[in-house]
């Protein structure tokens, strides 16, 4: 008997919402031009740093500690206005290389707005470069995502961005589009010049599913190991007594959902976490991990649940998950500033 109890499906229905965001995305590649993702990291401009010490900090008090870990540029891992919070992999895709993509949240402090970004890792290289994702509208202009981005998970062509109250919003690794503009301060178009933040490169969101039911989305990820494959997401509850749940979506070939005909995607099962304060999680041939947090000064725990649970050491701040199955290794990056790093221990 499985440690993870089940409970209703319902609450994690999802009902397609795109509404005009592919308009709007088409808009944008009418007037800038679109760029491959192997573009974008053969371009990347900042550099990572393996078994670096700037992030080893997030281990102290861990072990064993990390297998292998990628450390963020000293400007990122200090960064008190950017947080890390979503990872997946270019094995979560199905899709050759060694990448990671890490999204981030804006805190600003008395800034404007500038949403999330998300760095895309090439592991082998040693390279990386933030890409902004924007909301583009029919009319050509485009605006930041003011969400926390807690869970990002790539599937074929597809990434999936956790909206805490929302559900999930869709992005596609074949509409990336270079600006034209060299502004750090404003976002947007005026005429035929785009800024956007000084980031060189934006994703328009293309497509949306909005939660029908009370489920809220801290996480994602995606499962591989079934005859369907899964899309994973779940809740991050610190509420005394009241239990967190976890549910999995079939993915279609193509990269969305499966839905019905009238574009309601219903959860193939959904469950009850087994502690509070689930950062991740992950599912992978029928056991799963759970990134729990402890807060900035305190080690989180690793909790693995199959016929049992049981309990590992894991860095302070940890948060979503994902699997490189060619390693046969767990990844999940670290929050706090200058203890910043994308991690892998066994699974």
């Amino acid at each position: 008997m499985s440690a993870m109890k089940t409970t209703a499906v319902e609450p994690f229905e999802l009902r397609r919402n795109d509404g005009d965001l592919p308009a709007g995305a088409r808009a944008l590649g009418e007037r800038l031009d679109r760029v491959p993702l192997a573009t974008v990291l053969a371009k990347a401009n900042r550099v990572a740093v393996r078994k670096g010490a700037s992030g080893a900090g997030a281990f102290t008090g861990m072990r064993p500690r990390p297998v292998d870990w990628y450390c963020f540029d000293d400007a990122d891992n200090a960064a008190t206005d950017w947080y890390p919070q979503g990872l997946t992999s270019s094995s979560d895709a199905g899709t050759r290389g060694d990448v990671f993509v890490v999204s981030w949240y804006f805190k600003p402090a008395n800034e404007p707005e500038r949403g999330v970004r998300l760095s895309f890792l090439d592991a082998a290289a040693l390279r990386y470069r933030h890409v902004l994702l924007v909301t583009a509208r029919p009319d050509g202009g485009i605006a930041p995502i003011d969400i926390h981005a807690g869970g990002v998970a790539w599937y074929g062509d597809l990434l999936y961005v956790a909206d805490t109250g929302r559900g999930l919003r869709v992005f596609d690794t074949r509409h990336i589009y270079e600006v034209n503009g060299d502004s750090k301060t404003t976002i947007g178009r005026k005429g035929a010049t785009y800024n956007a933040f000084g980031y060189r490169y934006v994703m328009p969101q293309t497509g949306a599913w909005t939660a029908t039911g009370d489920a809220r989305f801290s996480f994602a990820s995606v499962d591989r190991t079934g005859p369907v494959h899964t899309l994973v997401g779940g809740e991050y509850v610190d509420a005394p007594g009241t239990p967190g749940r976890v549910a999995r979506w079939p993915l279609a070939p193509g990269g969305g959902l499966r839905a019905d005909a009238g574009g309601v995607a219903a959860a193939q099962d959904a469950y009850l976490l087994p502690e509070p304060r689930i950062q991740g999680a992950l599912s992978h041939g029928g056991t799963w991990y759970l990134s729990q947090a402890a807060g900035s000064t305190r080690n989180g725990v690793l909790i693995v649940a199959g016929d049992t649970v049981t309990r590992r050491s894991y860095p302070v701040g940890p948060e979503d998950l994902t699997c490189v199955r060619e390693r046969g290794t767990l990844w999940s990056v670290t929050e706090f500033a200058r203890r910043r790093a994308v991690y892998g221990v066994p699974l």
